[in-house]
């Protein structure tokens, strides 16, 4: 097969908010492909993504990202790997470039699975698809009645795990947080699973962080998630080795696997998060998967929007039976919900696997990415490089 096209479609909900939801945007990728068409999606600003595709050549390692994929052969999983590898060195100073092709390279995965009528976690080399339980991901309440509330919706909803992230941790008190941990503890019960996200609000802080460890250990938290700046590494490795309760996790920030792999290597997370978005797509992430199991570290997937992007962030780890949790999205804006025609749905004891359909095995609604499509074109020195493409 040739790589004949590569469309890109910028979505939004009528209003983008300060708050910490990506899944008020999107942008979706479809690849064609051999008469097949697969779909990918990019975690990152859209229209900078979009340029990291179209824009100029500024020289020879600073070039498009289309320059590496556009009528390249795509037969076979080494070929997805191969045209990773010339987007990496012909737009090694692009750095958008990762983020970019990531949704791009997703849709490879989706096209060859259709050609090949195999699931992705199948051509990654797993037998099975083992089930995972997902954790409802949402934010902190601005008041600890808030949280407990969340905790308790989720609990009712079946969610056996819940991870609370950004709000009000660490902007305020040591004991203000202690009061939003002790209120999940709460609403989700002994036994739940309880996971803290505070979205590197601590910079490079250990203080800061170590301030809080007493609490969340009374809560009975399982990991603390990206206390620092993604490349803080001394940072993490310092907080690592003050807790032997509260795990330290981290990785959504990994553009590439030696950042992942530094966070285990030199930051000692026991959780390492990946996000296919974000990582330059699938392969990078199952790279990471394998690692992390040579290094007794637990794979976690990264996701927050839509459900290609989590059929996606499961296929990397699929075929690990002992890396059972997963990140779901809880809570997220219709645009997330509304843009696939079928879901990933949990089971009655609420766990989910990565689909044994080929591909990805989603569907794209057509008529609701209409819906939330937003018209846009690059146009440089006269030339238009990029026009919001037909939905077929």
């Amino acid at each position: 097969m040739k790589i004949e096209s590569v469309d890109f479609f910028y979505l939004s909900m009528p209003e983008v908010t300060t708050e910490a939801d990506g899944s008020q945007d999107a942008l979706l990728v479809r690849v064609s492909a051999g008469g097949f068409v697969g779909w990918g999606e990019c975690e990152a600003s859209p229209l900078t993504s979009i340029a990291g595709f179209y824009c100029p050549m500024s020289h020879g390692v600073c070039r498009p990202v289309a320059d590496s994929v556009l009528g390249q052969t795509l037969d076979s999983p080494a070929d997805i790997a191969r045209i990773a590898a010339e987007v990496a060195y012909n737009s090694m100073d692009l750095l958008q470039a990762a983020h970019t092709f990531s949704g791009v390279e997703m849709a490879l995965w989706d096209v060859l699975g259709k050609a090949m009528d195999a699931p992705v976690w199948t051509l990654l080399g797993y037998r099975a698809s083992y089930k995972k339980t997902p954790y409802a991901s949402q934010l902190f309440g601005d008041s600890p009645d808030e949280t407990l509330r969340g905790a308790q919706k989720a609990r009712s909803d079946n969610f056996k795990a819940v991870k609370f992230g950004w709000g009000p941790i660490g902007r305020g008190s040591v004991e203000a947080d202690r009061d939003h941990f002790q209120a999940a503890r709460e609403g989700l019960g002994p036994d739940g699973i309880l996971l803290v996200d505070v979205g590197q609000i601590w910079g490079e802080d250990v203080s800061a962080a170590e301030a809080r460890l007493p609490a969340l250990e009374a809560a009975g938290a399982v990991w603390l998630e990206e206390p620092f700046h993604a490349s803080a590494l001394d940072a993490y490795g310092r907080l690592a080795k003050l807790s032997p309760k509260v795990r330290i996790a981290g990785g959504e920030g990994a553009h590439n696997v030696s950042m992942a792999r530094h966070l285990i290597n030199y930051g000692g997370i026991g959780f390492v998060q990946i996000d296919c978005g974000r990582i330059g797509g699938i392969g990078p992430a199952k790279e990471v998967a394998d690692y992390a199991v040579e290094r007794g570290v637990t794979y976690v997937n990264h996701t927050f929007t839509s459900h290609l992007a989590l059929s996606a962030s499961l296929q990397p780890f699929a075929g690990l039976a002992d890396h059972t949790i997963c990140e779901f999205p809880f809570a997220p804006k219709a645009l997330a919900r509304d843009i696939t025609a079928n879901r990933l749905m949990r089971d009655e004891n609420g766990e989910i696997a990565a689909p044994d359909a080929p591909g990805l095995g989603i569907t794209i609604d057509m008529k609701a990415l209409q819906t939330y499509l937003v018209d846009v074109e690059i146009k440089v020195s006269g030339r238009v490089l990029y026009a919001t493409p037909p939905v077929q």
